[in-house]
């Protein structure tokens, strides 16, 4: 390991800018000529559009037009899509309901967009939104998930009867059967995973520009995955022709899942330009977001787990109700399915498992992958169970669940997945000795002392990243394949650029990209510039999220410099008179082993583009393209322990003690990991204690705006100690497994079980504010 190579602390490059104020964002952009866009938006959750009136609004200072969803219809602009697709048990494929970018027919959700408004100014542009006039035929709404699947429920789609989307399974429902009818023990728990906002520090934003002397478009947009975005809304919005659209994601201010996905916003914005002849901007507010931007989680779900005599967990039986919302988004289908359901083993060896999801619709804003995407939700099931029956058995916690771990890898679940390599008890051996757990009844005494109730929970999650290989997404229903892609550019001095299909949204890929190449050649990682983001300046690449931008991303880069170091060795061979396999490449210079000949970096590179003294038949140049699709998921894991302490008056909550002890396989930057960590536990926490939507029964968001919906703030959270095991994935050459997610998949179920320890009560659902936590202490 190099001083900033792999397994060094390096504090991030990006920094520099970010903490100086001089990231540029996509409302940071302007073009000549600029326009500002305003959304008219339905106030009423479900309706028919009877009339558009929107003469006064043209009328108007600075208002450029009104531009409506039947004219977007009439030039051809298609529907919004889900890209993943799921059959219904019975084989029947899924029921997705037509979403138009911009509504001409009905609304179904509030804040659903119906006409857009091209001004001037942004403050002209919203006061010509206010003054369309559009005429509703209000309609019966429905917003919870298991309320639209009863008779008599309003409907939303004619292509989906009942609401229902699909109607899915997985596992062996007999073998299942079979598991419950000899067990000893059944614990049976209801569960509700709630609804969350995702709130990204930096609203979504668009900015199209449409060039008529070349027919190309431009759009500046909030994305996780540019080249996804172009390759859908050419191929299957029909916006622009592909050779024709150019995206560009800079600097996106986080995005936890919800900036992955095509939203109407951006197609607008690029329609509109073309319509109006100006380039059109448009930022979203922070209630605009919360009416709009995909929302996560919202499972309904009847759990039982069947456990024989011994306490040996022999099978499990999941039923979940999944809101998608009244649209399908782009990877609605696969979250509530294949990214949630094949996950229902957990670290356990579980011989026989069923599950049944059926997703349905509502009058609510769409539902899609955040950050953990099924994958909290599964946990949540599965650790809240665990600590279930440890209770109803009257074992410890910690040994029901040692009794009940996989042991021997590979190892196959009953629900697809085949987890390659793990440790499990290495972490919950690290997590038990962090927080003490011998020492905890002695502290409960205490805290009974001073009148506090204190509790213990424990989570031990695992999580399938990468989300790749192609051939197996693609198997289960995904419409693109989830290989990466990378190009090595050394310069003729001897610099380096990375260009990379993944896009960096706050997780550091500046700093730990140029982090490889310092460790293979040596450089200092300043000397390494990383880009990303860019539709004209990178190789298609499948963007970020699943955490799949290390194991998959910087695979792909790794590739890439094998072919750029196979060929510098060559060229240096042949400068020095030496076999190429007497060439190290080390603290930036290329040499003979054994001897004191050696040429600099910069040389090998300079002798690569002059061309001058290359081997006989040898391309100049020295830059190198690959591409990388693994073989398997990767499968971090770990185990949380989360101490609280509840006050009995009031039913506050506070966390004293949060243990994380987590296998990401090859850590690069440690320092970068634990931030990662941090931040996932911070939402996960929030999701356990203050964070959930709620919508009245006409459907409005009642939460929408941070007066209401609780973000959980630094006096909400302790002192993290965060540690790592290490056990190698083998289906990447790094090693990797992924750190993105960890914090906010293990930490919700942790945080409910140590209160319900606390409190003495197992019902109490998520967000355990102090009212639910008093009421609960109350009814046990």
């Amino acid at each position: 390991m190099g001083v900033e190579g792999i397994g060094a602390s390096v504090l991030r490059k990006e920094d520099r800018r970010f903490i100086t104020g001089r990231g540029r964002y996509v409302d940071d952009m302007t073009v000549p000529g600029m326009k500002y866009a305003a959304f008219v938006r339905s106030p009423h959750a479900h309706a028919r559009i009877k009339g558009i009136d929107a003469a006064a609004a043209k009328a108007m200072p600075g208002v450029i037009d009104v531009l409506e969803g039947s004219q977007l219809k009439a030039d051809g602009i298609g529907n919004l899509i889900c890209g993943w697709a799921v059959n219904s048990k019975d084989g029947s494929p899924m029921k997705m309901g037509a979403w138009p970018a911009l509504a001409f027919e009905t609304v179904r959700h509030v804040g659903q967009a119906v006409a857009v408004v091209v001004a001037d100014t942004k403050a002209q542009a919203r006061d010509a939104a206010e003054a369309v006039e559009i005429d509703y035929e209000v309609l019966p709404a429905v917003v919870e998930g298991p309320a639209a699947l009863q008779d008599g429920a309003p409907q939303l789609h004619p292509e989906a009867p009942g609401n229902l989307v699909f109607d899915w399974e997985i596992g062996d429902a007999k073998a299942t059967e079979e598991a419950f009818g000899r067990a000893a023990h059944v614990t049976k728990l209801d569960i509700v995973n709630n609804r969350l906002v995702p709130n990204p520090m930096e609203p979504r934003a668009a900015l199209g520009v449409y060039d008529p002397a070349e027919e190309h478009y431009t759009v500046w947009t909030t994305s996780q995955n540019p080249h996804v975005a172009r390759l859908v809304m050419s191929a299957f919005y029909n916006v622009a022709p592909e050779h024709k659209l150019r995206v560009i994601a800079p600097d996106v201010g986080g995005g936890f899942g919800s900036k992955i996905y095509i939203y109407p916003e951006e197609i607008v914005c690029l329609w509109a330009s073309r319509k109006t002849g100006v380039p059109v901007k448009w930022t979203s507010d922070r209630t605009e977001a919360f009416l709009t931007d995909a929302h996560g989680r919202d499972h309904t779900t009847h759990v039982e787990a069947a456990f024989d005599a011994d306490n040996k967990i022999i099978g499990m039986k999941v039923d979940t109700v999944a809101n998608l919302g009244a649209y399908m988004s782009l990877f609605s289908s696969a979250t509530p399915t294949y990214l949630y359901a094949t996950l229902l083993s957990g670290q356990y060896d579980i011989p026989a498992i069923y599950a049944n999801v059926k997703a349905v619709y509502t009058n609510t804003v769409p539902v899609d992958a955040y950050r953990g995407a099924g994958r909290p939700e599964a946990t949540y099931v599965v650790e809240r169970t665990m600590e279930t029956a440890a209770r109803e058995l009257g074992v410890s916690p910690a040994e029901l669940r040692r009794k009940n771990f996989i042991r021997s890898f590979p190892h196959q679940t009953p629900v697809i997945m085949c987890y390659d390599a793990g440790d499990f008890e290495a972490s919950l051996d690290a997590g038990m000795k962090a927080a003490d757990v011998s020492g905890f009844e002695g502290r409960r005494a205490e805290a009974q002392s001073r009148g506090k109730l204190r509790g213990l929970g424990m989570s031990c999650y695992i999580e399938a990243c990468g989300i790749a290989p192609s051939k197996a997404v693609g198997s289960l229903g995904a419409g693109v394949g989830l290989w990466e892609s990378a190009e090595v550019r050394v310069n003729p001095v001897g610099t380096i650029e990375i260009l990379t299909g993944s896009h960096s949204h706050g997780q550091g890929h500046e700093t730990t990209f140029a982090q490889l190449v310092s460790e293979r050649f040596g450089l200092p990682v300043d000397n390494v510039q990383v880009i990303h983001g860019d539709t004209d300046k990178v190789q298609f690449g499948m963007g970020t999220y699943g955490s799949r931008s290390g194991a998959v991303g910087m695979s792909a880069i790794v590739k890439a410099l094998d072919k750029v170091e196979a060929k510098a060795k060559k060229i240096a061979a042949h400068l020095l008179e030496a076999a190429e396999g007497d060439i190290v490449i080390e603290n930036g210079e290329v040499k003979v082993a054994g001897t004191d000949r050696k040429l600099g970096w910069h040389e090998v590179a300079l002798n690569a583009y002059t061309g001058h003294k290359l081997p006989d038949g040898m391309e100049p140049g020295l830059k190198e393209g690959a591409f990388y699709d693994p073989q398997n998921f990767t499968f971090p894991a770990g185990c949380y322990i989360c101490e609280v302490e509840v006050d009995p008056d009031t039913g506050k909550t506070e966390i004293v003690q949060f243990v994380a002890a987590d296998d990401f396989g090859r850590v690069i930057n440690p320092l970068i990991v634990h931030g990662q960590v941090h931040g996932g536990l911070a939402q996960g926490i929030g999701q356990a204690l203050l964070e959930g939507t709620r919508y009245d029964e006409s459907g409005q968001l009642i939460t929408a705006s941070y007066m209401d919906y609780a973000m959980p703030r630094a006096w909400d959270l302790p002192m993290f100690t965060v540690s790592t095991t290490e056990t190698l994935s083998p289906s990447n050459p790094l090693g990797m497994k992924g750190c993105g997610e960890a914090g906010a998949i293990g930490s919700p179920p942790a945080v409910i079980n140590a209160i319900t320890d606390a409190i003495g009560n197992n019902d109490l659902t998520m967000p355990a504010t102090p009212e639910k936590v008093w009421r609960a202490i109350h009814a046990a």
